[in-house]
């Protein structure tokens, strides 16, 4: 439901029950039981595939199969680990703060959920459609993340927690500066924080994604993903639990459903991380076919004249007061080739649009897995060069740069947009709705290319992989030294002193 539905129910309700001054906490009541019903399964949906994803991935990687035995293909294993967790003892040691210590768990997986209520999963599936702030509100509900940290390794009085505590909030307050200037540079460009607004401004096609509307956007995307997995502490950033150093870092006095809370929101964290860079370069729920999206014509679905009738005020403050069905038949749905009602056609279009989104942070929960597996953990002095050193530097370049580009480089826009208080002013983005200038049109072409590209090469290496798993012996990179497969074995080195030669007794 949407909060004007809500809005509707709780007005009916009162007048019922005969207590019109009861409106807001029943309002209060609807959404916590929407949130409750709906979010918080879905956030629990995402950490339970995510989590055999993960050692799907794993083993894979390392020439294993995963999970397999508990249910079909393994995907039933986080279930029995659930079931394992729960039974287990819920240990607190006896020195630590018992309170600090039983509340950092649920502090950690409570904000992944929180963010979740403001992303547009589709034109009309948004729960806070009319969150104006919704980048910076997702920003500072994930930055409480940190804080539950801090207080589990605090509140555990070990040296090893405490230590991973520190890691984690050195490096979470470090990467935080080219994670948020990586956010603005895209928000510069669009001239909006609202995140409905920024997807319909990616309505045309691949090429109006905003991870492909500039150089300098093009950069600021890969920032935002390096410093997210800095964010979601996921290697090689995963300092903070880092167990070949720390034991377990944070939470190594934790066990039990506590620890498993601070994996659940880990995973929830990569969900929501993901979900901001589907929308804010990766076109959010737009196709990237643009209109030629086989579901687009057929539900009579226009993205480029839905997005033109949002900025131009026609759908975007009516949309938040009328209903689904109005909405649906002033969007023109029902119109296309196949003969549906608005209203289903609506539900049709809504249901595809959040498989895209879904599709796209799949894509970069997939690349976070793999980096993983494939790279090693860098040391904390390491983790903080790159950050200083490397893109804080190149964030503020991307930052000028991009805005130089807006100013300089002709830009599509809208004539007429108003808004209270005043005019709008130009919507950079609106080449999305509007006729492209030629360079800012060859130039996202060639950035669409390149990018698609590099995405057409991450998976084919999966396909490959995935097809030849069981036709093809590993190589390695330098086989002279790291032998594998059936050539592989333990060889001594040319400076090898046996242990009788170099030993007290041999003396």
């Amino acid at each position: 439901m949407r909060p004007p539905m809500l809005q509707h129910l709780a007005t009916q309700i009162a007048e019922q029950l005969g207590f019109p001054q009861l409106e807001l906490a029943i309002l209060i009541a609807l959404k916590a039981t929407v949130v409750g019903a709906v979010f918080l399964p879905a956030i629990g949906l995402l950490a339970f595939f995510a989590i055999w994803g993960e050692r799907k991935v794993a083993g894979h990687i390392q020439g294993r199969l995963g999970p397999k035995h508990v249910g079909p293909f393994g995907l039933l294993q986080s279930m029995a680990d659930g079931i394992k967790l729960v039974c287990k003892e819920d240990l607190i040691p006896g020195t630590a703060d018992s309170i600090m210590f039983r509340v950092a768990p649920y502090v950690a997986f409570i904000p992944a959920f929180i963010a979740l209520l403001a992303v547009p999963f589709g034109p009309q599936w948004v729960f806070e459609k009319g969150l104006n702030i919704g980048i910076l509100y997702i920003l500072a509900v994930l930055a409480l993340e940190v804080i539950s940290v801090i207080m589990a390794g605090w509140s555990s009085k070990s040296k090893w927690a405490v230590y991973g505590a520190m890691r984690e909030a050195c490096q979470m307050v470090s990467y935080e500066v080219p994670l948020g200037l990586s956010i603005v540079t895209a928000v510069l460009v669009a001239g909006s924080l609202n995140l409905v607004a920024l997807t319909h401004m990616q309505a045309g096609g691949v090429q109006d994604w905003f991870a492909f509307h500039n150089p300098f956007l093009f950069i600021a995307c890969i920032i935002y993903f390096i410093s997210s997995l800095a964010s979601v502490k996921r290697a090689p950033f995963d300092l903070p639990e880092a167990e070949s150093e720390l034991v377990g870092g944070f939470h190594t006095e934790y066990s039990g459903m506590r620890w498993a809370f601070f994996f659940f929101g880990e995973y929830a964290a990569m969900g929501i991380v993901g979900l901001i860079m589907a929308v804010l370069f990766l076109g959010g729920w737009n196709s990237p076919l643009g209109a030629y999206d086989p579901i687009y014509m057929l539900t009579g679905y226009a993205p480029t004249e839905v997005a033109r009738g949002y900025f131009l005020g026609s759908l975007g403050t009516d949309m938040l007061n009328q209903s689904w069905t109005a909405t649906s038949t002033q969007m023109g749905m029902g119109e296309g080739l196949m003969s549906l009602s608005p209203a289903v056609a609506a539900v049709l279009l809504n249901a595809y649009a959040a498989f895209w989104i879904v599709l796209k942070c799949v894509g970069v929960l997939l690349a976070h897995m793999w980096l993983r597996w494939t790279l090693p953990r860098m040391r904390i002095d390491q983790v903080m060069h790159a950050c200083v050193k490397y893109l804080l530097p190149l964030s503020l370049v991307t930052l000028v740069g991009s805005a130089c580009w807006v100013a300089f480089v002709p830009q599509a826009t809208i004539a007429g947009v108003e808004i209270e208080g005043g005019s709008l002013g130009p919507i950079y983005i609106a080449h999305a709705v509007g006729e492209t200038p030629i360079f800012q049109l060859v130039v996202q072409w060639l950035l669409a290319l390149l990018g698609l590209g590099a995405m057409g090469w991450f998976g084919g290496i999966v396909v490959y992989a995935f097809l030849m798993r069981k036709k093809a012996v590993g190589k390695s990179l330098f086989p002279s030294l790291m032998p594998v497969g059936k050539d592989s074995t333990f060889q001594r080195g040319e400076k090898y002193v046996p242990d009788a030669d170099r030993s007290l007794a041999s003396e």
